[in-house]
């Protein structure tokens, strides 16, 4: 069963609900003008915490590229955002997501896949790439970790690892080890890692309401030769502290355009 909401302007956002046998429920957004340029439009994979698994969809909109997106943020990409009902993320369940998309007329460029997500959303992203590295142009893991026995593709695709030392949810010492494990077996070329003095398990949410993070993932393709990490786009502590902000104001921007 499928179901449809207006977000901003005429831009889509529609709900797929047990179009999967024993698959994820999952959120598709669509951008207005897709229909003219599919072939070059990016997909963005979000995967959510585990304060948002359940089976009620809705949840999945509470935080995360979606929400970002409804209130206001620019964002010329398809999105699908799974709700995990519980228990970690199963790559070969978000891969079924993305094939559905394939064989249900949903175009875009698959140079440029990219996955991102925080906390059990985040130990997701690094299973998915782990295990698909050859579909990801670039993921950024917020406060997760890694629950594959082998890591070893890991270092396949550009990453982005970010933990707070704060964090009392997911101590930062479980990314820690996936990046000391890149760097023991030379598998750290294409990483990029930040641990965020003091920041605690939620305040991490903020990357995804700064278009920087967008930018960074964007600037990343499969085709891209030997596929470089993207060292030159920077998040500053400025660019997290006004990100509510921002959207809240660019909302209002909307509301009377």
């Amino acid at each position: 069963m499928a179901t449809t909401l207006l977000a901003q302007g005429t831009d889509l956002l529609s709900a797929k609900k047990g179009v999967i046998p024993n698959g994820y429920n999952f959120w598709v957004y669509t951008p207005e003008d897709y229909y003219f340029s599919q072939e070059h439009t990016p997909l963005v994979l979000f995967l959510h915490g585990s304060s948002l698994c359940g089976r009620d969809l809705n949840r999945a909109l509470r935080y995360g590229t979606m929400a970002a997106i409804r209130m206001g943020l620019d964002m010329p990409a398809l999105v699908v955002t799974p709700q995990n009902p519980g228990g970690p993320w199963n790559p070969k369940k978000l891969n079924d997501v993305l094939e559905w998309l394939d064989q249900n007329d949903y175009v875009y460029d698959h140079n440029r896949l990219y996955v991102l997500g925080m906390s059990l959303g985040g130990y997701g992203t690094l299973d998915f790439v782990g295990t698909y590295p050859e579909k990801v142009a670039a993921a950024m893991a917020l406060c997760g970790g890694c629950t594959l026995k082998d890591q070893s593709r890991l270092g396949e695709a550009p990453l982005w690892i970010i933990h707070g030392t704060g964090d009392k949810a997911v101590s930062v010492r479980e990314s820690q080890i996936v990046v000391s494990r890149m760097k023991q077996e030379d598998h750290d070329q294409r990483l990029r890692y930040d641990w965020l003095p003091g920041a605690s398990h939620g305040a991490l949410a903020r990357y995804f309401y700064v278009a920087k993070t967008y930018e960074w993932l964007f600037a990343h393709s499969l085709a891209d030769p030997e596929r470089p990490v993207e060292r030159g786009i920077t998040i500053s502590q400025d660019d997290l502290k006004h990100a509510y902000r921002m959207m809240e104001k660019r909302g209002e921007q909307l509301e009377t355009e």
